[in-house]
Order: C-alpha cells, then structure tokens, then sequence
C-alpha cells in the first residue's frame, strides 16, 4: 500500500503565522465606509425619568429575575420610575418600504405590547439607523447565522448559555411531571403588520399546518413525541396550553434556540386554508397554484425557515409573510435579501427606545470562498460566524488592522467534522463493504488526527471520535470513549482490510472490491460543511491503505439532495444539532439515519424500517434498535439527571462501538467576525448552530456608530 510522509515543517509555519498574528494589539485603523440609507440618530435618554440601564452600568437598579432584561412592571418597580416610550425617528419611512403594512403608523405606545419586553444595552443606549452588511454563500446556504440576527422565538438562552429567559412569551410553567407547559404572552403584542399576535397563532401553526396531510403528508417526527402528536389548546388569547404524551422536560430548549418558530399570522394565512377560505382553491388557481396547499406553502414555506426564497423573488406575490422578528424582508433578488425594522417590534430599551436600534440589513450572496475572504479582509462585512474556518484565521487576522474589525476564536460547539459511510448503500457491494465493521475502524485507524489538528485546525483542537452529544455540554462523556480508534495506525488499517478480503488484485497499489470490481469512494461535500483541506488531508490518508478516493465539491443545496435521497457514498459535514439545548428534546442525532435534512447522517433504510413499522426499509441491527430504545427514553428525562446522565452514556458507547460517523478533531475553537463600527456587540463566548449564533447575545440591542 501506498505510504506519505508527515509535514511538521507546513504545520510549523503555520503556528508561527498563527501566533504572529495574534500578536501585537494595536488600536485598528479607520475606514472610510459606506454612507448608510439614513444617518445615524441617537435614541434619546429620558431625562428625569428611568435611568438608562446598561450590563457595564447598572445605575443602582438590581437585577431582575432573567439576566440583562426585565418585564416592564418590574423594570419600573426596581427603577423607581414609569417608562416613556420613543420611536426611531426612520420607522415612517422603514414602514412605507414594507407592502401590505399600514400606510400611516399608530404612536409607538400603541405598537408595542401592553407589557414590552425591557432590554438593558451591553454597553451603552444605541444610535439609530444604518445598514447592517451580512454574507451568506446562497439563498439558502451559510445563512443562519445573519438569520439569527433579526431571530425570535417563544424563548431564548441568556448569554450564559445556561438561563433560558422569556422572549416573545412572558412566561411559562410546567406540571410536576413536565407533560404539561402553559404559556403566557403579552397582551398587545402585534405582528409587523399591526395585526394581534395571540395565542390562536400558536394553535393554528400546529393544529392547521403541523398535524394537516395536505400540509406535510407525515407529520415531522420533531413534533411527534414517542411517536404521537401533543395537543395544543388557546386557554385565552395570550395563555396557550400544551400537553404531551410522555414526559418531555426539554421542549423549553428547542422553544429557546431553534430555528422554527411555533406561532405562525393565522389572520394571514388563513385566507389561503380551505379549513377557513371556502374558496382556497379557486384563489390558488387563478395564482397559478394546483391547490390550496400548495398556495399556502408559497407563503409558509417562506416564515418556517426562514431563508427559503419568499414569495418576492418568483413574482408571486409583493407581500411577505408578517413576522414578529426585529426586521422583516422588503427586497429579493437571486443576488441577496434586503430588510427593514418591524415597527411592531416587542423590545425596548431601559430609556424606552423601542428596539432595533439598526434600520436595516443586507445580505449579500457570495458563493465563491476566495470572493468572501475578500470581503472580509477588506472589512465589507458587519459580522459573521457561520462558513468562517480557522483554516483562515491568520489571514483574517493579519488583515484586522486595514479592514477595521476583530476576529475571535471562541468555543465551536458542533464544529468537529465527521465521516459517515453509506451502511445503506442503493449498491450492494458498496453496502457490503461499509456495513463490515472492520471497514469503518480502518477508516478511523488510517487518519493521522494529529496532523489534520495542526494543518487544518492550526493545533488548536484535540483529536476525538465522533458522538451524537456535543462532550462540553454534559458530564457522562469520557475520554476513554472519545478516545476510541483515535490512534493513526495505518498498519492495523491494512490489516483490516485485508481480513476482509479487499485485496489489491490489478496492482496499481488500489484495493478492489469484494467482487473484483474497481472500488472507489467519492465524497462529495460543500464548503459550507467543513474545510476543504480535511478533505484533501482524508484522501491522502485513506489512499495511502489503497482506498481510492474522489473528491467533488457541490453546493449545499446539491450536497443534501443527494444525501437526503441516500445517494452519497459518504456523509460528511460539521457534527452540529449535538449541543445540550438540541439533544435535551431532539433525538434526531442520535438514531438512524443519525441527522437531519440539513446535516444527513446513515441508516436511511434503517429510518424507513422503524417509520413503517417494519413495513418497509431494511432491519436494523440489534445495536441500532437498541439506540432508538434508549433514544425515546433519554428525553424524557431533565437533562443533568441521574437517570439521563445514565441513558447518554450508553447511547454514546453503542455510538462509538459502532462508528456509524467517525470524528476527526474535537473541542475546536471557531472564528466570529465583528466589525468595529457595531457597537453593544459582546465577546462570542461560542460560535455555534446549536445556540442559534447571534440569538443568545441580543443582536436587537446592536447599534452601527458613525
């Protein structure tokens, strides 16, 4: 078999980039930037009324019970004070932007909920206006972390990473035995339109699209809990109750950070529903439609996630979906989405500006990786966290003083690539050769982990087998499993293979397959997913045993079509979706096929086996039935307990056992990108999908200064 050679020199250089780079500490340089739509206005600070209450300062106000915020009686009562409320002086011209809305704005009092949710800035009161300049790769791909900057849901985790504190709800409390959750709103709260937000808009995402056949012809797994549906009930118009079929503690954490949002405008789309538009279907044929459903889902496929091309960009309609999010969309091209701040927003600030402070965002495509390096280096972006690879961090780093911006490296929680080959494989000799164990413990055997930490990840990370729970976000993980066929032994990889009779029968220093028939493996990944140079590394170390392998990279897009339909030889993207908030109430990676629509994984068949009931698909294995056993019961359970601590850690044994994915490198750090220019943006303390990016640390309260 072939053999390669270590390259300590390149990983030596690049150290000794990466630590020049972190050197120094000079004041960045001033760039000229570009004019914003409308300058910059200071909000006003009341004076003589409540103190303009900031995290640096608190003006002898305690604390209320959720960090960095207060509902609005509590505010006052702490504060000694009565809150007045001020608008951003742009909102007008914002809102004459925005087709459909209300041509003439009622007063700010008006527009806000009875009780607004009271925001204390990081640092300062904000200024208003500006045009906040984000990235992404494509319409819907390394977009969610600009998403997550006008983001909402019922609730929210602190910047803590631990409190979850309420956000679009005020409140919520379960039953003893968490099957049970009631929620309250805020009286008054609008959609950006002007119209009520109650608790009829949560019954109605649920019971009218959620659990409608037309809608989704299988209900989401994600909202079947031990495979039944839970029941939602409006007990007024803002207290919704939910009930479950078996315990599920967690739900509070998928409500907190995860990208769909369970309320959706029913006064909007009702009127494509044919549960309450008679005519539902003579609307959608005149739209072009085939039929009411699929009318409705030009609409709701658009708010559910929320980078699905909208109605503005096929022509369909000129009016998008109202949202409750801080800023709504008013311009789509196949080039980007433009959005202006929703005058309905539910925040304001500790001097009674009602929030965002930041008029707009844009949001650029850039699909080619060179195009956006560029960008950034040349300080055109305002921030951004996904797709950004410690690969480049000393590029971005040498370049922060001339395009005016910081590059951090906190904690990547999700970040750790992964390799999962096809057990289910369409062709049978490929299946035959990836379900044999001993093939996936070569795999793992023949990579040299420690050099891919210091040529891709810069030394930065730590060699580590992959699991289906992020390891720094529970206790039950131990080193022993992490540590599992870590080691890079090429020799015992070549004797593996050999056991399993893939010999190399032509000569040419390549195994055939078990058939005599060519054997090659082709990867096919986006760069979205992880960073080319693993997967140049990869195929240097899984050749060198004579596994020949192709390399091809495709779009996002194309990456989870194929994946979704099991068409890929191998799955390969960051092991996201892992972290305590998603694994608390989501068992998605944790059972066949070990992901999501987004982040494919393996078992496809095994997954089609257990959803009809053995009707279809292939059996599992026993280890595999095993994990959906455990899988159900894990959830069930509060997170930290005695009894989930003990169910996890036998979910990640069967795991590493089975190597169904095979990690490389662990406990990475990741880089966030900030401009200078954004004020009140705190240090990251981690960059991760699982928290939802931005989300946790507040972007409303961002400001663009001068």
């Amino acid at each position: 078999m072939k053999t390669r050679s270590r390259w300590p020199l390149f990983a030596m250089v690049i150290a000794m980039l990466l630590l020049a780079a972190c050197g120094g500490g000079q004041a960045p340089a001033t760039t000229e930037e570009t004019t914003p739509a409308a300058a910059p206005v200071a909000a006003p600070v009341q004076e003589g009324g409540c103190p303009a209450v900031t995290v640096a300062n608190s003006q002898g106000v305690p604390a209320g019970a959720f960090p960095q915020q207060y509902e609005l009686a509590e505010f006052q009562e702490l504060a000694g004070c009565e809150l007045t409320f001020q608008e951003n002086p742009n909102i007008a011209a914002l809102n004459a932007r925005i087709s459909g809305n209300l041509t003439e704005l009622p007063p700010v009092a008006e527009r806000l909920p009875e009780e607004p949710l009271v925001v204390a800035p990081y640092e300062e009161i904000g200024v208003y206006g500006g045009v906040l300049d984000g990235m992404s790769n494509a319409t819907e791909a390394g977009t969610s972390d600009l998403l997550s900057v006008r983001h909402v849901n019922l609730f929210r985790y602190a910047d803590d990473l631990q409190t979850v504190v309420p956000n679009v709800a005020k409140s919520f409390t379960w039953n003893e035995d968490f099957t049970e959750l009631t929620i309250e709103l805020r009286a008054g709260h609008r959609w950006s339109d002007g119209e009520p937000f109650t608790a009829e808009d949560i019954v109605f995402w649920y019971n009218d699209l959620i659990l409608n056949k037309n809608i989704y012809s299988e209900t989401p797994s994600r909202w079947l809990f031990d495979g039944q549906p839970m029941q939602v009930e409006a007990l007024d118009d803002v207290t919704v109750k939910i009930t479950f079929p078996v315990p599920t503690p967690g739900i509070v954490n998928r409500f907190a950070a995860d990208y769909g949002q369970p309320f959706q405008p029913k006064h909007f789309l009702s009127q494509f529903h044919i549960d309450y538009n008679a005519d539902a279907d003579k609307l959608a044929a005149e739209k072009g439609f085939d039929s009411w459903a699929d009318l409705l889902n030009n609409y709701y496929g658009a708010s559910d996630w929320k980078d699905v091309p909208s109605p503005l960009l096929d022509g369909t309609d000129t009016i998008v979906v109202p949202t409750l999010e801080s800023h709504i969309l008013v311009e789509e091209t196949t080039e980007g989405r433009k959005l202006v701040a929703n005058p309905f927003f539910h925040m304001v600030d500790t001097a009674g500006n009602q929030l965002p402070y930041i008029n707009e965002i844009n949001e650029r495509y850039i699909p080619d990786a060179e195009v956006r390096n560029l960008k950034l280096t040349n300080g055109e972006v305002d921030y951004k966290s996904q797709a950004v690879f410690i690969e480049n961090f000393p590029l971005y780093k040498e370049n922060e003083q001339k395009g005016n911006y910081r590059i951090d490296l906190p904690q990547g929680l999700g970040e750790a690539g992964f390799y999962s080959f096809n057990v289910n494989h369409k062709d049978p000799e490929m299946r035959r050769i990836f379900e044999d164990l001993r093939f996936r413990q070569a795999m793992s055997l023949a990579l040299n982990r420690d050099e891919i930490n210091e040529v891709v990840y810069l030394g930065q990370g730590v060699p580590q087998q992959a699991v289906p729970i992020e390891p720094a976000t529970v206790s039950f993980i131990t080193e022993e499993m992490l540590n599992y066929m870590i080691e890079y032994d090429p020799d015992q990889a070549n004797a593996l293979l050999d056991e399993m009779g893939l010999a190399d029968v032509d000569g040419d220093g390549f195994r055939e397959r078990l058939d005599g028939s060519p054997f090659v493996v082709q990867i096919q990944y986006s760069n979205q997913g992880a960073p080319i140079r693993l997967h140049e590394l990869v195929k240097e170390y899984w050749e060198a045993v004579g596994v020949r392998i192709q390399l091809k990279e495709v779009t996002s897009d194309e990456y989870r079509e194929q994946g979704n339909n099991n068409d890929l030889d191998v799955t390969v993207w960051k092991n996201d979706g892992t972290s305590a908030p998603i694994i608390s109430q989501d068992i998605t990676m944790m059972v066949p096929p070990f992901g999501d629509y987004f982040n494919p994984g393996t078992g496809f068949e095994w997954a089609t086996w257990k959803a009809t009931g053995g009707a279809g698909g292939v059996e599992p294995p026993d280890d595999v039935k095993k994990v959906y056993e455990l899988a159900g019961e894990f959830i069930r359970y509060p997170l930290g307990s005695e009894e989930s601590d003990r169910i996890g850690r036998e979910i990640i044994e069967l795991h590493v056992k089975n190597l169904w994915k095979i990690g490389v490198v662990g406990n990475l750090v990741a880089p966030v990108y900030r401009h200078n220019k954004v004020g009140n943006i705190p240090d990251f303390t981690v960059q991760s999908y699982d928290y939802y990016w931005a989300y946790p640390f507040r972007p409303q309260q961002w400001f663009l200064r001068e």
